[in-house]
């Protein structure tokens, strides 16, 4: 197999002939002629004469090859100490099925249903479903405020919408058909149906003529063959996270989609067909939809579906019992769930209760990894811990450390280097490129690889407006970083997170990498705060491990940052505070903090996991 360089550049200087071979590992009802149409930049488009079904790469193909009796889909569920397994067979029957079941309810190619589920295995038949009428699913994250799930089905006009009564937390039961009601009752265009899954712990009153419960559509459904769609009609919408107003809809096409995800499962992850994968994520995000469902099982590999949390459901060890039940052999989470398991676990014990031969690696994203983090899990584990960085809006991974096809050292603060297809480059705000070291705005030249957003939903000015207007020729990541002289990436965190200290432009993220050096502290935060002499100045935020102490903390870390970054850093204020704010997909809500901070009313995010640490932590940033 060539190593990570010679497919690196036979990707750029040729991106047709690469990704027409990447292609050949998709089954297509008709094959590409044509890889890439360029007619029309910034605006490129992969396969457009290609014709495939998604959801028969995922399934069909494999019962088809002999591998019906191998588990697709593992669901594994904390919450309600259920564990069920589904075979490739077994999964296709429930798909096509319920596929019947929604082609009776008039959904059929080109179509859109909004799924607002949990982590249950019918949030992934509903999906590929979809695929296999050629309807577009748009995930809805389960629980999901009223307002927030209106403005996404007026903006996506669903035929159907696929919920269930409720979500389930480790002290609460989240009742989502109340929700699902005061959200169609603002909408202007309403679905024709709505297809309802009664959990155990909680049965909802169905609308008489429009919800239907989802045994009784299973019950009678006819079995639905794979429909062909064009490899560039929409596979899905997936609006982002934090949107305000009018949602912002990100496009996933099926030809490029199915075709990146397939090279990056055996390159990247090094997963192929019998591998079982494990992305601990939730469907209701971008990382779900790509490695919870539909990478694994375009290989042929078994996927977790895990509904819990990486503690409290019941301990520190979860994650690590499940990997060890299932034979998982790589492991994909947030850094976040890691930080969670080491605060309350600082020194592994429960890693001890569990045999984790089977796991080779663990790979983190969603979020910058600290070096402390790293090389905790690294530590304990004793296995690759691979940070990789992608976005909502490409759909996989950007950079990363390509096991599949040759371990690269490690670096601790980086995703290592770009993937093939992205050309990456680090641009002043005039254009020009950055030097070695030097920090910039990371973006990628046009075109960007199959399996990124081609456009947003009903939205092609937005879209490059929002991605391709700043450096022409570009797509904008919205992140900013720098390469080293090894040509390895170090992604310092938004370009909104670098703040000017007297004239210094410095990123939090560096100062943050040195706060979590310090033995004390299991996470942290730095956000820019007005400052009138030096115009803004850094502010940190941290959170201590189980039984740490906290007295003179905060003037330690003061004196570790001027000790590693120098006085011009000039953090003078650090707290210790009882958790950080975040998104229920991990990411801190820096953005948020900041706004508080400066005493501006914030609306709170529709994405935030917990509003009462917001509540608690409001006071302090205002002080």
């Amino acid at each position: 197999m060539p190593g990570y360089r010679d497919l690196f550049d036979a990707s750029i200087n040729d991106p047709a002939a690469f990704w027409g071979e990447a292609a050949t590992a998709i089954t297509w009802t008709r094959e590409p002629q044509r890889i890439l149409d360029d007619s029309r930049p910034p605006f490129y488009r992969w396969f457009p004469d290609a014709e495939l079904n998604t959801c028969a790469n995922a399934l069909d193909r494999h019962v088809e090859n002999g591998r019906g009796t191998q588990a697709a889909l593992i669901y594994d569920s904390a919450v309600t100490d259920t564990k069920r397994s589904y075979t490739y067979a077994e999964l296709l029957d429930q798909t096509a099925r319920f596929a019947g079941a929604l082609r009776a309810l008039g959904v059929g190619k080109g179509d859109r249903v909004v799924i607002y589920m949990p982590m249950i295995p019918e949030a992934v038949i509903a999906m590929l479903a979809c695929a296999r009428l050629g309807a577009v699913h748009s995930v809805v994250f389960g629980g999901f405020a009223p307002h927030e799930l209106a403005v996404r089905i007026d903006d996506v006009r669903p035929t159907v919408v696929v919920s269930a009564s409720c979500g389930i937390e480790p002290s609460r039961i989240i009742e989502y058909k109340p929700m699902l009601d005061a959200a169609i009752a603002m909408v202007s265009h309403p679905p024709k149906n709505c297809v309802v899954v009664q959990r155990d712990r909680c049965h909802c009153e169905l609308t008489e003529g429009r919800d239907l419960d989802w045994d009784d559509v299973m019950a009678d459904a006819t079995p639905a063959e794979a429909v062909p769609v064009a490899a560039t009609d929409p596979l899905y919408v997936l609006y982002t996270s934090g949107t305000t107003g009018k949602p912002k809809g990100i496009v996933r096409d099926n030809g490029g989609h199915a075709v990146a995800l397939a090279w990056s499962m055996g390159h990247i992850y090094d997963i192929a067909a019998g591998d079982v994968f494990w992305a601990a994520s939730d469907v209701g995000w971008v990382v779900g939809h790509s490695y919870i469902v539909y990478a694994p099982l375009l290989v042929g590999a078994t996927t977790v579906l895990y509904e819990g949390k990486p503690v409290g459901t019941p301990d520190p060890g979860a994650f690590w019992r499940v990997a060890a039940e299932h034979g998982v052999k790589a492991l994909f989470t947030a850094p976040t769930a890691i930080r969670a398991i080491r605060k309350e676990d600082p020194d592994g014990r429960y890693l001890a209760d569990y045999d984790l031969s089977a796991l080779k690696y663990l790979f983190l994203a969603g979020e910058r990894l600290d070096p402390d983090t790293y090389h905790w899990a690294s530590d304990k584990l004793g296995i690759p811990v691979i940070d990789h960085w992608w976005q909502t809006e490409t759909g996989w991974p950007i950079a990363a450390n390509p096991m599949g096809t040759e371990a690269l050292p490690l670096k601790a603060g980086s995703p290592t280097v770009p993937m093939p297809g992205y050309d990456v480059h680090i641009l002043h705000d005039d254009g020009h490129g950055c030097d070695v070291g030097e920090e910039g705005a990371i973006c990628i030249r046009l075109p960007l690889p199959p399996g990124t957003l081609p456009t947003l939903w009903n939205a092609e000015n937005r879209f490059e407006a929002s991605y391709l207007s700043e450096h022409p020729g570009y797509y904008l990541t919205g992140d900013g970083g720098h390469f080293d002289e090894d040509g390895y990436l170090f992604v310092m965190g938004r370009i909104d997170d670098v703040i000017n200290v007297a004239g210094h432009r410095l990123s939090t993220g560096a100062i943050e990498e040195v706060l979590a050096t310090h033995p004390s502290v299991a996470e942290c935060a730095v956000i820019g705060i007005a400052d009138e002499i030096k115009g803004q100045a850094p502010r940190g935020l941290v959170v201590v491990k189980a039984g740490a102490p906290t007295e003179g903390l905060a003037e330690e870390l003061v004196q570790l940052v001027r000790a590693e970054i120098g006085a011009v850093a000039s953090l003078k204020l650090v707290d210790v505070v009882p958790a950080l704010p975040k998104t229920r997909s991990g990411k801190i809500l820096r953005k948020t903090m900041r706004a508080l901070a400066a005493g501006r009313d914030e609306p709170v995010p529709s994405t935030i996991e917990d509003p009462a640490v917001l509540d608690a932590l409001t006071p302090i940033l205002r002080t």
